[in-house]
């Protein structure tokens, strides 16, 4: 029986900009996997910052949940 390959993922597209990340950097060179490092953050973020507005039973982001 032949091995199958499995399906090539699309990476989930980024909520962060590189370039804006890129620019904001004053000091350093950004390595390439900083930006999905940096996503990751992000998302994690949002996703508390959304699972405190719920619980509070708004359905707004508000800076507090975070």
């Amino acid at each position: 029986m032949a091995a199958r390959r499995k399906a090539a993922r699309k990476p989930a597209e980024l909520i962060i900009s590189k370039a804006r990340t890129k620019n904001a950097v004053k000091k350093c060179n950004v390595g390439g996997e900083f930006y999905e490092a940096l996503d990751a953050k992000v998302r994690e973020l949002i996703k508390g910052a959304e699972g405190r507005a719920v619980g509070n039973k708004r359905k707004t982001l508000k800076a507090v949940d975070l």
